[in-house]
Formats: structure tokens, sequence, C-alpha cells
């Protein structure tokens, strides 16, 4: 798939941000813990949810969509032994569905789960996690399948290694069953939503959005299961940025302001006019000229390193020398490269830092999307560039943003895809 832009362009008028890719996927996840129908609202039709989704049909999920983004899911007949993991191996998300196998299967065999490639993506924190809580885990080498078992849990209390977003959720969702508090818990704003999630299961849950989570599992099981996903907090940002970088007027719908503390201080830092009314986020432009920042990714509530990326280039039109950290991952920074392809100033100056002297004029040229975030942040840039811009494999950007596109269209983007 290819995205041909006509950059340079004034964008207006007023987008919606849509339900979060990283609530939905644990959320559906969890439907696993309960035999109930659970009806799923907000859910984003994006490519990582279709396959989550197909990898529980795979098991005997059956699925119906009620409305555009709504879903139906009944796990009532699942069997576990049936799962396709050639698609566990295309996603990272599929690392979140060993906590409510284990939860209801007492056993799990996932293939090596696959995603992005924004670098090293170790698995140690969640082996480490499940084998202090009594899980024996082995590695199949014929097959390439990790097989979990647990019978008698040893611990109540799991202290993770890192503040890992997936084991924190995988764990959570194990808690469904047996008694479990996590420490050094993730904070992210869809790990909280997970746990208003178990709560409307029945789960006990107090501590979701702190770093000490403890779970208490369900006395009595829900027969009626409705639920919400959060709003995308990511492409929040995304849009934010966006509009910034283009110096166009838009207006964002679906923002929770609570969410963004970091972003926007960021943004206004970097001389960015805006103003927030109920849940609009107004991007009026620069206040002035843009100014370069210290950028750096870190966990929330910090800067997302989802949103690292489009910070850069946001820093290719400030003026001055913007500084780029983003420790979290060590292949983040690959899409500079794309950018110097289109007169960027960029330096990559190891995994985890680099440098971008700014402004300076991008010109349209042929760029490839290396991952989801990449992706996106690359059709930013061809947005301003001058000129006619490809992106190449830009289907994953699909990965994780519904018709974005097509909504870019209707603020007066030059966008044709091609596949």
């Amino acid at each position: 798939m290819k995205l041909v832009i006509n950059g340079g362009k004034m964008l207006s008028g007023e987008i919606p941000v849509f339900g979060s890719k990283n609530a939905a996927l644990p959320i559906i996840a969890a439907t696993v813990l309960t035999k109930e129908k659970c009806v799923l609202k907000n859910i984003p039709r994006i490519g990582d949810v279709f396959t989550m989704l197909e990898i529980l049909k795979s098991m005997g999920s059956t699925q119906r969509w009620i409305d555009e983004h709504t879903i139906e899911i009944e796990n009532k007949d699942l069997d576990q032994s049936r799962i396709n993991q050639k698609l566990v191996c295309t996603i990272r998300a599929s690392i979140i569905l060993i906590g409510p196998m284990l939860a209801r299967f007492g056993i799990a065999r996932l293939a090596t789960p696959g995603g992005c490639q924004i670098g090293s993506r170790p698995l140690d924190t969640h082996f480490m996690a499940f084998r202090d809580f009594g899980v024996d885990i082995s590695f199949d080498e014929k097959n390439g399948e990790y097989a979990f078992m647990l019978k008698n849990p040893t611990n109540e209390k799991v202290v993770l290694k890192e503040l890992s977003v997936t084991a924190t959720e995988s764990l959570m969702m194990l808690g469904a069953k047996f008694p479990l508090t996590i420490r050094l818990a993730a904070t992210e704003p869809h790990v909280e939503n997970l746990g208003k999630f178990l709560s409307v299961l029945g789960v006990e849950v107090s501590g979701a959005g702190t770093n000490i989570i403890s779970i208490k599992p369900a006395k009595n099981e829900s027969q009626q299961i409705i639920f919400e996903i959060t709003y995308d907090y990511i492409e929040m940002g995304t849009f934010a940025i966006l509009g910034a970088a283009t110096k166009s007027k838009l207006t964002i719908s679906n923002v929770i302001e609570d969410q963004l503390d970091a972003v926007l201080h960021k943004l206004r830092e970097m001389g960015v006019a805006f103003e927030m009314q109920n849940d609009k986020l107004f991007i009026n432009g620069p206040a002035g000229n843009l100014k370069a920042a210290k950028i750096e990714a870190r966990l929330y509530p910090g800067i997302p390193t989802d949103l690292q990326a489009p910070f850069g280039v946001l820093a290719t039109q400030s003026e001055g020398q913007s500084l780029i950290f983003d420790t979290l991952y060590d292949g983040r920074l690959q899409y500079i490269h794309e950018l110097q392809k289109m007169g960027a100033a960029g330096t990559v100056l190891g995994p985890h830092r680099a440098v971008i002297q700014g402004p300076t004029v991008l010109h349209g040229t042929e760029i490839k999307s290396l991952d989801l975030r990449a992706g996106a942040t690359l059709l930013i840039a061809a947005l301003i560039a001058q000129g006619e811009s490809v992106i190449q494999d830009a289907e994953l950007i699909d990965r994780g943003y519904e018709k974005l596109d097509e909504r870019l269209r209707a603020l007066g983007a030059d966008i044709i895809r091609h596949p």
C-alpha cells in the first residue's frame, strides 16, 4: 500500500479522535475471562484490532458488529489449543493473552509475538513476573512456541522488573481469578480503562492508574457486560502536532485534557497557540515562530514514545536545535533518516539520541513507513513538504489509525491511496 501526498496545503476543520488502540486490544483479550456476551463500544476499526479479533475467532469466539464501532463478543466455547499461532506472530499485543488464558484454562501456548520493528522488545519482564506468581514457562524450539502452565499460585504479590504496560495488563487479567497485587505497575490511561472493564465483570480492582494495583476475583459474574473504550490520547497528540506543524487551524474533538499534560506543555513551550473548551482542542497555529526544544520520551504521564517522532517533525519547523531523547526503545529514531531524504537537518547520535536543526524546508520525495508511528510521522512531514511525497508500506499506518487518509482529506489534505 502507498499514499501519494501533495503537501504544502493549509488544513482546516474538525477531526474526531477515535477509540484507543491500546485500550481496545487488552479489553478484547479480557473477554476471554467470561462466557457471557460482551458488548464493546467505541472500538477502532484498525488492523491490530481486526487481528486480535481473528485470533479469538480461531479459538471459537463468535462476534457480531452491531454498528460501525460497536461489537458483541461471545467466548462461550473457546478451545485454546486451536489458536492461530501465525496471527499471534503478527502483533505484539498478542502477549496480553497469556493472563486471561491462564485464568480461564490454566495453560496457554503462544508463539513469539510480532509487531513493529522499533528495536529490542524483550519479554523477560513478562516471564519474570509470571514465574514469580507460580507459572511454569517452557519453550518448544521445534514449534517456536512458549508454554505457560499455572497449577497453584505461589505468591499474591508480583513486583515488575520495569513499568511494562503489557505485563501489567496481562497480570491484571490473571488477577481476575487469583488474588494479586502488582507493584511497579504501569499507569497509562489504557491500563486504567482495563481496570474499569474488569470491574464491570465483577472483579474487585483498586489502584488502576497508579503504581500499585490490587485485584480480587469476581464473586458473582456480571450477566450484562456493556463497556465503552476510552478515546486514544496518542491520536489526540498526533492531530495536535499535525495542526501545529502544518500551521493550520484545527478543531480536535473527543479530547481528554488530563491525559495530555506533558504533550500540551511541550507544545506551548514550542510556541503553539491552542485552547481547550470542554472536550475540544483548538489548534490555532503558531503564536509566532516555532521554537526548538528538548523532547524526551518518558513513561506516562510524560511525553509518550509514540509521539516522540511527530514532535521530531515539528522540530524541523522550529527555530534552533532540538534535542531528542528516547531511551524506551532502541529503534525509534530511524524515521530521521527518512526525514533527511526530504531535506531535514537531523542527525542520529546513537540508538537513543538525536538532534534536529530547524527550520528547514521539506521537499516531497519517496519515503518508507518503517513502523506504525513512523508512518504517521512521515505523513505529517509529507503534508508540510513542498511537492509530491510517496509513502511506501502505508498499510502499517492502518494498524493504529482508522481511515487516517480519509479524515485528513476532509480537512483539505491532498492524499490518494494506492494498493
